[in-house]
């Protein structure tokens, strides 16, 4: 079963990292239902199971794995979930497009982020979660802060989204033990 684990989270992978690089919406909400897809299907096959993966080095592999597949996976999701709002709304509303241009690098600050709370949980310490979105937050308010309309809003999704992406990897790790 442990295999069959490590197979899925591989594919996970094999479909988030090419899918984070590509921008057409519709590519990044089939990317995205995919990886949710084998997400959920590496977490109850690790449930299945209450010695997934018993060796060292094959319980390491699928540790690193479900990390990796939390940092690439999640900038699919992320941005799917950005585009599924930006196409709801029309420029005039004031779009979340605009604060995106304010809210520069949040893709590879999503990335430190989904690895960093990966990280906590995978330790053990599911306090530092606390720690890394505090540190999130003060590093954006001066944007936050601005009169770009969304912007708020955009960081607020944006984090969530990734947030629970991250832990959702983590459940994977922490199921695989």
């Amino acid at each position: 079963m442990g295999t069959v684990v490590l197979v899925v989270l591989v594919a996970t992978l094999v479909i988030a990292v090419p899918g984070w690089r590509l921008r057409a919406p519709g590519i990044h909400l089939v990317t995205a239902g995919l990886i949710v897809g084998m997400a959920t299907t590496a977490v109850v096959l690790a449930a299945r199971d209450e010695t997934v993966l018993s060796p060292d080095a094959p319980l390491i592999a699928g540790i690193t794995l479900a990390g990796v597949v939390a940092v690439a996976g999640g900038g699919v999701l992320t941005s799917s979930v950005f585009a599924l709002i930006d196409g709801a709304r029309s420029s005039a509303d004031g779009s979340l497009r605009s604060a995106g241009e304010v809210l520069r690098g949040g893709a590879w600050i999503g990335g430190l982020e989904r690895a960093a709370v990966f990280v906590t949980i995978a330790a053990g310490w599911p306090e530092g979660i606390a720690i890394v979105l505090a540190l999130k937050g003060l590093g954006r308010y001066p944007e936050l802060r601005t009169e770009t309309p969304g912007a708020a809003e955009r960081f607020i999704i944006g984090t969530f989204s990734s947030v629970l992406w991250a832990i959702t990897c983590a459940g994977v790790a922490h199921l695989m033990r």
